[in-house]
């Protein structure tokens, strides 16, 4: 039996869902004035309640922006430098749009709220034709903003964090329980974790993810940290952890990032430790930084690369009003290396 296909939803179904003239959907959609804002809010909802989009190339004849996608980041200039996850998510989202003989407008900012004024500017000025979001926070404003524009945007982030936007994320829960029961399977029984920001949404998931692992293996001891990411942060974290003595010093350390895991190294060998004798260090992302430190770092390997251009792709999608919606990328997996073994 061949089934029915669904049919396509146009322009006129919003206009009429809407109450309004095609023409006052495209004014709303094109940024131009004459419509007051609560009827350019209402034909936003009906879009989306239709699940509708304008279609990429009649919004380039209509003069919208769609060579240019925009991307915030809320950290400082001097820590985005040195932080590998960015710069290595930046390579593959430019990777793609290359493709489409698109620009990435990339600006620092210092708030979410900064940044939620700045992509609202950035929309209606028609700088961009849509923009990808990171490092979402509970309750982020930027979620209502993009729903109440009718900005196209790719939300890196858990679909727990980004309000029914569009989302691509990564298993972060699955990741640092993984982590964790390898570093019990080779015999540690105090383990601490060196995380992020905890504004964070993704910090957040991955403390909770932490805290009942190290629960459900019944942990000796199971400390955690929070940071700015940034490698000195890390190295205070981890000179505070390995300064205890005893049963109050954890024998394995995972970190929220390489450049952490790295400084962690350092500080450990400042303080007579040998890693991994003494203490085992587990990274994340596991970009070159971890191949180039002795011994090299034992890390949960992220395709972060890919994780961009993935991103990239799925927000063209949503701009041409189609595409595969919300899904998680690959699940970060270990790979072991010179930094972790059982503890002595």
């Amino acid at each position: 039996m061949t089934a029915t296909p669904t049919p396509r939803v146009t322009i006129k179904d919003v206009a009429a869902r809407a109450g309004v003239s095609k023409g006052a959907v495209s004014l709303a959609f094109n940024h131009k004035p004459g419509l007051s804002e609560a009827t350019r809010d209402r034909i936003f909802r009906a879009a989306r309640e239709l699940g509708w989009a304008p279609n990429l190339t009649a919004r380039t004849l209509a003069g919208s922006r769609v060579d240019v996608v925009g991307l915030a980041i809320c950290r400082p200039a001097r820590l985005l430098g040195l932080e590998p996850f960015y710069m290595e998510f930046v390579s593959g989202v430019e990777s793609v749009l290359t493709e489409h003989s698109c620009s990435l407008l990339l600006r620092l900012v210092r708030t979410v709220e900064e940044e939620t004024g700045l992509q609202e500017s950035w929309w209606r000025g028609r700088q961009i034709g849509g923009s990808i979001l990171v490092d979402f926070r509970a309750d982020d404003p930027r979620v209502a903003m993009a729903q109440r524009v009718g900005m196209p945007v790719v939300a890196v982030g858990h679909p727990s964090l980004t309000g029914g936007l569009t989302s691509v994320w990564t298993d972060d829960a699955t990741a640092v329980t993984e982590a964790v029961r390898y570093l019990a399977a080779l015999g540690h029984r105090r383990i601490a974790r060196v995380g992020g920001a905890a504004a964070l949404g993704h910090t957040s998931i991955r403390t909770a993810a932490f805290d009942e692992a190290a629960g459900a293996l019944a942990l000796a001891g199971a400390w955690q940290v929070a940071t700015d990411f940034s490698g000195d942060a890390g190295a205070r974290a981890t000179r505070s952890l390995l300064a205890a003595s005893g049963a109050d010093r954890p024998t394995a350390i995972v970190y929220d990032n390489d450049i952490m895991a790295v400084a962690g190294l350092s500080v450990a060998a400042e303080m007579g430790l040998r890693v991994p004798e003494d203490v085992s260090l587990l990274a994340w992302d596991d970009s070159q930084l971890c191949r180039l430190t002795h011994p090299t770092l034992s890390a949960m390997s992220h395709d972060v690369h890919g994780f961009g251009a993935e991103v990239a792709r799925t927000l063209f999608g949503v701009i041409m009003g189609g595409g595969v919606g919300s899904h998680p990328v690959a699940t970060p997996v270990l790979t072991p290396r010179g930094s972790t073994a059982p503890p002595r």
